[in-house]
């Protein structure tokens, strides 16, 4: 399966996850034992929190499906080759946050400039707001695919996202400094020195920094107010059908403050749940890569000696 593809089921399912996937309150594994359609979305909530990227995949694909990823991972990282350019910059990146108190550092180096944006960032943040508001809005309104309940929910979240952005004052100094200490502490964790290194890593060792690398993020966005946990305690999934190959599940969640709801469909293959829309594109690509490349013209036969 092409890389393309896991990207698209994994965004898929995290876009599930933000919008509409979590368990309840309480700390506790979801019990995986259950194969309803809410269970499986809380599953995927539940390993979402823990920041287990890899079980999300998991749980989001068919086993055989996953099992091709976790093969051609190496490979398919590697389809596009890097310069040495590339590589001085990854480097050069990965010393200056690594370096011992880079966020003193880099803050000692930025707060010039930090002063004199925040001057006109609180001015020109409203104007940038609604330009970004107005043209995701107008991107879902224009979405074929969506229901007119389904465009009022994505016009409310991305209206509860624009509140949020245009309240927040990324610039605050101190809050600067807490994700200067985040960044510099994720990129100690992750422990790259190299571009090549990062590329040499095999699934289950990438799956291991990019659950360091999202939960450096989740603890960004919550030094601004935006918890990514808070939001997934929140979802209420409710099955509203179930024939036991499709089911519709309505989920309700909280996103900064806004109370919202989605309906996800889902289907049932080889007894398991998964989102309709992945499993789709699961057989669009199968069916892609079954088809016969197209036939290159036969060059044409010899000219037959002439008997003249």
């Amino acid at each position: 399966m092409s890389i393309r593809l896991v990207r698209v089921a994994f965004v898929a399912l995290l876009a599930a996850a933000a919008a509409g996937c979590g368990n309840q309150q309480s700390s506790a594994p979801v019990a995986t034992s259950a194969n309803t359609p809410d269970a499986t979305i809380r599953k995927s909530a539940d390993l979402l929190k823990q920041n287990d990227i890899a079980g999300v995949m998991q749980n989001a694909l068919p086993p055989a499906e996953f099992e091709k990823v976790k093969a051609d991972w190496t490979k398919a990282n590697n389809e596009r080759p890097v310069t040495d350019e590339d590589r001085k910059k990854f480097e050069e990146t990965m010393a200056r946050l690594t370096a011992p108190d880079a966020d003193k550092t880099i803050y000692a180096e930025i707060e010039p400039q930090l002063k004199q944006f925040d001057a006109q960032y609180q001015q020109q943040i409203p104007m940038y707001v609604a330009m970004g508001q107005g043209w995701l809005t107008g991107m879902v309104q224009q979405n074929k695919d969506l229901s007119d309940a389904d465009k009022q929910q994505a016009v409310a979240a991305i209206n509860a996202l624009a509140a949020w952005v245009q309240k927040t004052r990324f610039t605050d100094a101190e809050s600067v400094k807490k994700v200067l200490a985040i960044t510099t502490k994720t990129a100690r964790d992750l422990n790259l020195k190299s571009l090549d290194e990062a590329r040499a890593l095999t699934f289950d060792q990438s799956m291991q920094k990019a659950r360091v690398a999202l939960g450096g993020f989740k603890e960004a966005l919550a030094v601004y107010g935006f918890s990514v946990d808070k939001t997934l305690d929140s979802v209420k999934p409710e099955v509203l059908s179930n024939d036991g190959k499709t089911a519709s599940v309505k989920v309700s969640y909280t996103l900064l403050d806004t109370p919202l709801t989605a309906t996800t469909q889902m289907v049932n293959v080889d007894g398991r749940w998964y989102g309709k829309d992945t499993i789709e594109k699961l057989k669009e690509q199968q069916q892609h890569d079954a088809a016969p490349d197209k036939a290159v013209p036969a060059e044409a036969p010899p000219a037959s000696p002439d008997k003249t």
